[in-house]
């Protein structure tokens, strides 16, 4: 048998993940610094969220609002049961089944999380951007028999599906079909005898692009699951009973699962969904929901200082940024429009959630923050060495979470080095443990909050029939921070024009999550290359900023 860490006997009966968990030798070394982050040894994160706090007496407590409704943590638990039987009596889901979801921000998609992890299956959460042919890769990467999916995103699974042998069953629901999952549920009792995991039985796998090839699965413990609700919230955030969270991150991003599900369930509070939390819709569902602690990107935090009155947020308490860095005149900015100090947090998918941040009190605009209770961090030099205070190198963290690649040993070994984390991110340390970043270490192009795989991009523009070459960057924008942008060589010049451009995109939004799409194309004769033929992209970078 392949050498993997000690681990607590699991109660899988399929052992897909454990079987696909990285070799002892590759995992990064994990500590628990703090007291809460000693679990016992069989532990179900779904009900620990949700079973412990209703038996806590928070049964009546509003728990998701969304469209005008309110699920208490009664109901919550009534919809997650009845769902779990449906999956386990009809579908005959085992402990360690992969089920994958697929929905935007909706009490449906939580009680089907919960449901999953209830049962002992494995959540593989997708985004509703995503095309069936990043669907199928992921549904055949992770060896997904069944899905649950928003009946209105219908399209793209069942082409999904075609293109998957293992998906043998998808179940709709937020429908009216006579066969979705409410009438199934309907006819279930609400009462569920829950998989006794252990704690380090993997819990979800969290897919993310990569920089080259597609995209990467990480793997997840269910005491990962409660330690990222032990650390950052507990120790940074500080929520409070009475706190309403809203915010724009997709549930399948971990940024979001974290910032407006566990964490708000850890403490007793609530969280107010919205399945399109734009910038411009963003103040408005937060007047009117009257939240109390945002989650977003820093193009939003701008957009909002710009565009909405300060009146709006008049009920906010505090704000997180994560999924880019916050430049230092949107945190001002942002503080001058309505007294709120953000909370920068630097987290990774690989790492759950966010490892790197600063209580508001303790930020300094321009500066992510420290390395956050529970977790330890560094700069390291191009030998892994630890760097002198002030100079720049990779950043590197470990803690109680830590990368763990769904079957990939070359990227495993990339990401963890001598038991650190790397990030993937260039930083410099100051001398009061301050990081503040530089640059991203890779062809990672993060752009309004989402990473874009730039060789991605260009394997999809190699596509079409027009295109010669071309390669993909992440290029300066006022409005968003960074943009994706193709450098594009035709195979006849004379298709060089505005219709060609918008031809392309529209290609790409058609085959991959639209976000992806090249916002600006610049045709060219050719790319910059090195001897060898490699095409030299920070001349590209450097074009694109001059």
């Amino acid at each position: 048998m392949t050498d993997r860490p000690a681990l607590t006997p699991s109660a899988h009966i399929d052992g897909f993940a454990r079987a696909h968990l990285p070799v002892s030798a590759d995992w990064p070394e994990m500590f628990f610094a703090l007291p809460e982050l000693y679990y016992p040894q069989r532990m179900n994160a779904g009900v620990e969220l949700l079973d412990a706090a209703v038996a806590r007496g928070w049964g009546s407590r509003p728990c998701i609002h969304f469209g005008g409704k309110t699920w208490s943590y009664s109901d919550l638990l009534d919809r997650a049961n009845r769902i779990a039987r449906v999956l386990v009596e009809e579908y005959g889901l085992v402990p360690g089944n992969r089920v994958l979801l697929r929905a935007a921000n909706n009490p449906m998609m939580v009680a089907c999380w919960f449901a999953v992890l209830k049962a002992g299956g494995i959540a593989v959460a997708t985004m509703p951007l995503l095309r069936a042919k990043e669907l199928g890769y992921i549904l055949t990467k992770a060896q997904v028999g069944l899905a649950l999916c928003d009946a209105r995103l219908a399209d793209e699974m069942e082409k999904a599906k075609v293109a998957a042998p293992a998906c043998k069953d998808i179940l709709y629901f937020n429908g009216d079909a006579s066969d979705g999952l409410e009438r199934r549920m309907a006819a279930k009792s609400a009462l569920f005898d829950n998989c006794k995991t252990s704690a380090d039985d993997v819990a979800l796998i969290a897919f993310t692009s990569g920089t080259t090839g597609p995209a990467k699965g990480t793997m997840h413990f269910h005491r990962d699951i409660m330690a990222i609700c032990d650390a950052f919230p507990r120790y940074v955030l500080k929520p409070e009973a009475s706190d309403i969270f809203t915010g724009s991150p997709p549930l399948a991003f971990t940024f979001g699962l974290g910032g407006l599900v566990t964490f708000p369930m850890r403490f007793g509070a609530s969280t107010l969904l919205a399945e399109r939390a734009t910038p411009d819709a963003l103040p408005q569902i937060i007047s009117d929901g009257k939240a109390t602690i945002v989650f977003t990107a820093p193009t939003a935090y701008r957009a909002m200082t710009d565009n909405a009155p300060a009146g709006a947020f008049a009920s906010l308490r505090k704000g997180v940024s994560a999924g880019e860095h916050l430049p230092k005149p949107v945190f001002e900015g942002w503080e001058r429009h309505t007294g709120i100090r953000l909370i920068d947090g630097l987290g990774a998918t690989e790492m759950l959630h966010i490892f790197v941040a600063a209580a508001p009190e303790d930020m300094i605009a321009g500066a992510t923050g420290r390395a956050i209770p529970g977790y330890a961090a560094c700069i390291l030099d191009e030998d892994g060495h630890p760097a002198p205070v002030g100079e720049v190198g990779r950043l590197a963290v470990r803690g109680p979470t830590g990368c763990r690649y769904l079957d990939d040993v070359e990227r495993q070994r990339r990401y963890v080095q001598n038991g650190w984390n790397l990030t993937g991110d260039a930083y410099r340390m100051d001398e009061r443990g301050y990081f503040w970043y530089q640059a991203r270490t890779d062809d990672m192009i993060v752009t309004a909050g989402y990473n874009v795989s730039g060789p991605e991009v260009e394997a999809v523009l190699l596509e079409h029939p027009k295109v010669r070459e071309c390669a993909v960057i992440g290029a300066p924008d006022a409005e968003r921070g960074t943009i994706v942008k193709a450098y594009v060589v035709l195979r006849e010049v004379r298709h060089a024009d505005p219709a060609t451009v918008k031809e392309l995109q529209d290609f790409v939004k058609a085959t991959i999550a639209p976000y992806k799409y090249p916002r600006s194309i610049e045709f060219v004769e050719a790319l910059p290359r090195t001897e060898t033929g490699k095409v030299q992209r920070f001349k590209l970078r450097e074009a694109a900023k001059a």
